[in-house]
C-alpha cells in the first residue's frame, strides 16, 4: 500500500526541520500527553512500540515520558529527514530507537505490543486497509493509539498542503471495527488546535 506520493515525502523532508518546533508550538507534544497518561493497563518493560508515519516522533517521545523507555522502540517513516530529528529526541531521552524509512505494509517491523499512529491513515488511499496493516504488526492483544483527523474548518485550511482527509467519529470506529480492533476509549483533545483538529482512540486487536 502506497502511504504517501514522492512529493508529500519530499514535502515531509522539507518541513523535517521545523516539524517537531511547531508542533511544540501548537500543543500537538502536549496533547499526546494528555491522551497517553489517560487510565490505561501499563505496558510491560520488554514492550516493543512502534511509531508509525513517526514524523519527529512526538507521539513516541511523549510515550517515553509517560511510561519510561521500553524494551525497544521503532519509528516507521518514509522521510528521512524526519526520522533523523526523531532518533535526536529519543536520544535525549536515553532511548535509541530502531529507525525503518518506508511505507506501511512495505517496510518490515518486528511485532509489536504498542503500535503509535498520529495522523498517518489521512494520507492513505485506503483507510481500512492501512488499519488493517496496522493490526498486522500487533502482536494478538497488542493495543493502537490512533489519532485521526476530525471534520473541523481548521482541518480544510491543513488540506490545502496536505490534501489529507478528515473522519467523523462513528465512521472512524466503524473502520476500526471491520480492520479487526475492538475499541477501549476514545479521546476529545480539551484544548488548543488540537481539540479542533483530531481525535484520540485506542484500540485492541483481536482474534
Amino acid at each position: 500500500m502506497t502511504q504517501s506520493s514522492p512529493s508529500l515525502t519530499h514535502g515531509y523532508d522539507s518541513a523535517a526541520p521545523r516539524w517537531g518546533d511547531k508542533m511544540r508550538a501548537l500543543g500537538y507534544y502536549d496533547a499526546y500527553l494528555g491522551f497517553l497518561s489517560t487510565p490505561q493497563d501499563a505496558p510491560g518493560p520488554a514492550a516493543h512500540v512502534v511509531d508509525i508515519g513517526a514524523g519527529t516522533a512526538a507521539l513516541a517521545d511523549a510515550w517515553v515520558a509517560i511510561n519510561g523507555a521500553p524494551g525497544a522502540l521503532t519509528l516507521l517513516d518514509p522521510s528521512a529527514g524526519m526520522l533523523e530529528r526523531g532518533e535526536a529526541a529519543l536520544r535525549a531521552r536515553g532511548v535509541t530507537p530502531r529507525l525503518v524509512q518506508g511505507l506501511l505494509g512495505e517496510a518490515p517491523v518486528a511485532p509489536a505490543d504498542e503500535a503509535l499512529a498520529a495522523h498517518v491513515i489521512e494520507h492513505c488511499p485506503d483507510p481500512l486497509e492501512a488499519l488493517r496493516q496496522m493490526r498486522a504488526i500487533l502482536r494478538p492483544g497488542g493495543r493502537l493509539h490512533l489519532v485521526v483527523s476530525k471534520p473541523h474548518w481548521c482541518n480544510a485550511i491543513i488540506w490545502l498542503q496536505w490534501r489529507h482527509r478528515t473522519f467523523g467519529r462513528t465512521e472512524i470506529l466503524g473502520l476500526l471495527g471491520k480492520a479487526g480492533f475492538e475499541v477501549l476509549r476514545t479521546y476529545a483533545f480539551p484544548s488548543g488546535p488540537p481539540s479542533r483538529t483530531s481525535r484520540g482512540i485506542v484500540a485492541r486487536r483481536v482474534d
